[in-house]
């Protein structure tokens, strides 16, 4: 149903050249730089908020570096058993290459968790303020995973390119961040971009399998994801908000509360939903399944980012 260029043996061939362990990235002498920005502006959206002083805005675009690292952990303990069991169903008799790339595939996801579980704790010592995050992700994975494949593997997919988008499209350029963040976001998307190609062809095998019915099924799944998501994701805002209020040692008013709630769920909406929604490699997987999804998707953007 889908056309692309991608296989498994040629993905897997690629995934092997990636060798970097988490021992590598953090730890030892390797350690965040507190008087340097996390995320970039494009994905914190906290220099338009004129109520808080240079030093706050830091502080929070600090704490949002710690609540995206620890979403993708979040999530990626539910892709981990998703992708283990489409390699179980590959066998017996199926293609090798298929299995071995996706046993690759959940290996690299248990590693990318050891590596933001290992962030937190350092971060955690060094911001020397408790942050609260959305969970529990064992919780959140059984939720996900009672949806139908091809919903999962559409929202996997949306995941995989957005991470993508904001390596390439924010952080790769940006000198002002902290140089080990940074380290830890490139080496992570380093290893998504070959998920990407994986999800498509997980998508793709899904959608054959199930026929109509099963897209329907899945595009209807997904919708359903996305706004569990975007719960998810309002909830966030409000930990982070009180986890700023911890670190800066003052409350924000009520009108001032409002404000800035109101531009950080923006700000979420666009990283973790928008920027996946509106990448054209997502746009053209899901116009392949379904013509006319592609302008769906989009018009669920714009109206996540009113």
């Amino acid at each position: 149903m889908l056309t692309h260029n991608y296989s498994y043996e040629a993905t897997l061939a690629d995934a092997l050249k990636v060798t970097w362990k988490v021992d590598d990235l953090i730890g030892g002498d390797k350690h965040l730089d507190f008087s340097r920005p996390f995320m970039p502006e494009a994905l914190a959206g906290v220099r338009g908020l004129t109520s808080l002083s240079a030093q706050e805005q830091l502080w929070l675009n600090q704490i949002r570096g710690n609540s995206y690292l620890y979403i993708f952990g979040f999530v990626e303990e539910y892709i981990l058993p998703f992708v283990l069991d489409q390699a179980r169903a590959n066998l017996p008799g199926g293609d090798p290459n298929e299995t071995l790339a996706l046993v690759t595939f959940a290996e690299e996801e248990a590693k990318h968790i050891a590596l933001f579980r290992r962030f937190a704790d350092e971060f955690s010592r060094g911001f020397n303020s408790p942050c609260g995050v959305i969970g529990p992700a064992a919780e959140v994975a059984k939720v996900i995973l009672s949806h139908s494949q091809l919903g999962v593997a559409l929202l996997t997919l949306h995941i995989e390119w957005m991470t993508q988008a904001h390596y390439l499209d924010s952080v790769k350029d940006d000198q002002d961040l902290d140089p080990m963040f940074k380290s830890l976001l490139r080496h992570h998307w380093m290893e998504e971009s070959q998920h990407a190609k994986l999800d498509t062809m997980l998508v793709d095998k899904l959608a054959r399998a199930g026929g109509a019915a099963g897209v329907a099924k899945g595009f209807e799944d997904f919708g359903g994801l996305g706004g569990a998501v975007d719960g998810l994701l309002q909830q966030q805002v409000q930990l982070d908000l009180a986890s700023f209020e911890a670190k800066a040692g003052r409350k924000l008013g009520e009108e001032e509360r409002k404000t800035v709630a109101a531009a950080q769920l923006k700000s979420y909406r666009y990283t973790f939903l928008v920027s996946g929604l509106v990448h054209k490699n997502f746009l053209t997987t899901v116009d392949q399944l379904s013509p006319g999804a592609a302008d769906k998707m989009q018009a669920m953007a714009r109206q996540l980012s009113a």
